[in-house]
């Protein structure tokens, strides 16, 4: 049976710390449409439509919930450490506006100011409405059950 030298165990232990030290590691992602400058410059308002923006820079990300007139390019690059939750580095959203007839009326771009950070009030969501304790919310329909009016069973 071999036994360990202190080398053999020094060389263990520094593959163990850098397998354990990869997770560690900066993880970059992407999402969205990959944004091309060149052809989004190319986009101009009077001169291209729906079929030229189409054949230009593709379908977009998502058309507008209220006008579909108005559609969307959104690119994120984003990075995260380990576990934690990923961070936006670098955003782009373009907004395509037409008119009734379908050419372009402008090209509008957007980048980190559009993004939100939204935190969450802890384990309860404030709401309208009566604020009514435990023993009330338990023992509150004795006597409520089965009385005319109520919605309790028909007498």
């Amino acid at each position: 049976m071999a036994v360990l030298t202190k080398q053999g165990l020094t060389a263990v232990a520094a593959v163990g710390a850098l397998l354990m030290a990869g997770g560690c590691t900066r993880v970059r992602g992407h999402q969205g449409y990959i944004v091309d400058q060149v052809l989004v410059d190319g986009i101009q308002p009077g001169v291209d439509n729906r079929d030229s923006v189409q054949a230009t820079l593709g379908g977009p990300t998502f058309v507008g919930q209220f006008d579909s007139n108005d559609w969307y390019y959104v690119s994120r690059q984003t990075r995260q450490l380990a576990f934690a939750q990923p961070r936006a580095t670098d955003q782009t959203i373009l907004h395509v506006r037409f008119d009734k007839a379908g050419n372009v009326m402008s090209v509008d771009k957007a980048g980190l100011e559009k993004v939100v950070s939204i935190s969450p009030m802890g384990d309860k969501t404030p709401t309208l409405g009566r604020h009514r304790g435990f023993f009330q919310e338990l023992f509150g329909n004795i006597g409520a059950v089965g009385v005319p009016g109520a919605g309790g069973a028909p007498q």
